[in-house]
């Protein structure tokens, strides 16, 4: 037998001994994610393959999403403002005629004063302002409106028919802190109308970065919830009202899935738009490489919520306590009907999407190996001649 067909058989030899694991890839094949699934124990390290079909968009479609109206059930009307410690007041005193104790005496050049303005006062941590005659006046946690009554009241049979006028020319206990991604983080003052979320944030300068890659950390009375700034556009009633004490932190998250296999772009991706779908991203990978991939093997891996899994496939065993499934859809897209379902899978962040090889590429692969393995033998034997 010619010394190249001895060295073409023992290259198919070897290969054959070998396997296809032996031959160069970008990652397992179709058939080897399913099998993969079954052969590990779903206590640890299995995941779930699910086939893409309209039920699964279904259920897909009714994935939960962070809502601070639900975290914080707030869909009451604006706060009213209220005197805090820490805030600065101004209180005005006028009297029904003059002589009284806080209005001149009448003279030859002028009728005289009938009113005095108290310089500012800082609210004190007793809660509590001086007035001159009426003494120390309780003010934190009232409105204004309610201050001026107790100074009339505690000025009785002292002052002539007096009337006051409570001012809060300095706000401190009515502000919401907003840090973070914004042009300029500060404390701000909320107006008596009520201010909702998108109000604070555009009176801080508004958002440096851009709006689908920002979210918000709303800080209430030890709660903490953390929503996308675009589901405050999408979602007017996610805009609630800011209380006072409230704290906003504005973060930047780049949000990227990965792309791998049979892709025109195997790199980590960034959506670049407020949300992508699966089409969109299979798209911006680089789609499917004509002479490489396999159409019916493009696969969506993600974690998913124990509830979300359950309802695809409420037999799939998960241990207690487990937070997340891993679960890999897998999309034909040699179907047409599958691209208008892709077009229904919102991609998420982190999401990695991978296109596996076509089953005629390991022939190719094998034909080049005993190609490139014969053509020393050719070549030997043509000099020989």
């Amino acid at each position: 037998m010619p010394f190249g067909r001895k060295m073409t058989g023992a290259v198919l030899g070897c290969l054959v001994l070998a396997g296809c694991s032996a031959l160069p890839a970008q990652g397992p094949t179709a058939s080897a994610v399913i099998e993969d699934a079954s052969a590990v124990d779903t206590a640890h390290l299995g995941y779930m393959v699910v086939d893409l079909d309209a039920r699964v968009a279904d259920v897909l479609a009714t994935r939960s999403v962070a809502s601070l109206r639900g975290r914080f059930g707030d869909n009451r009307p604006a706060p009213e403002a209220r005197i805090g410690i820490g805030d600065s007041v101004t209180v005005t005193i006028w009297e029904a005629a003059a002589g009284g104790l806080f209005s001149s005496p009448l003279s030859a050049s002028g009728p005289g004063s009938r009113s005095v303005v108290i310089p500012d006062q800082v609210v004190a941590r007793d809660g509590s302002i001086t007035v001159p005659y009426a003494g120390r006046i309780p003010v934190a946690g009232a409105n204004p409106p309610a201050v001026e009554r107790k100074i009339v009241e505690a000025l009785k049979n002292k002052a002539i028919e007096p009337q006051a006028l409570v001012t809060v020319s300095r706000n401190i206990a009515n502000t919401a802190t907003v840090t973070g991604e914004v042009a300029a983080g500060a404390r701000v003052p909320l107006s008596a109308r009520g201010d909702r979320i998108q109000d604070v944030i555009a009176a801080a300068g508004g958002v440096r970065a851009p709006v689908h890659e920002t979210f918000v950390s709303l800080s209430r009375d030890g709660r903490t919830a953390t929503v996308p700034l675009q589901i405050l556009v999408d979602r007017p009633a996610e805009n609630i009202f800011v209380r006072p004490g409230d704290t906003l932190t504005l973060v930047r998250e780049p949000q990227t899935f990965t792309a791998f296999g049979a892709t025109g772009r195997n790199s980590v991706v960034p959506f670049d738009a407020r949300g992508i779908t699966l089409e969109e991203a299979v798209a911006k990978a680089g789609g499917l490489l004509d002479h490489q991939s396999d159409p019916s093997a493009v696969f969506l891996l993600r974690k998913e919520a124990p509830e979300i899994a359950r309802a695809i496939d409420p037999n799939y065993p998960i241990p207690p306590g487990r937070s997340t499934v891993d679960v890999v859809y897998r999309v034909d897209l040699r179907n047409t009907n599958s691209f208008f379902l892709a077009r229904r899978v919102t991609v998420h962040d982190k999401d990695i999407i991978y296109v596996a090889n076509a089953p005629l590429t390991n022939v190719q692969k094998v034909l080049s190996v005993v190609q490139q393995a014969g053509t020393p033998a050719l070549q030997a034997k043509y000099l020989s001649q």
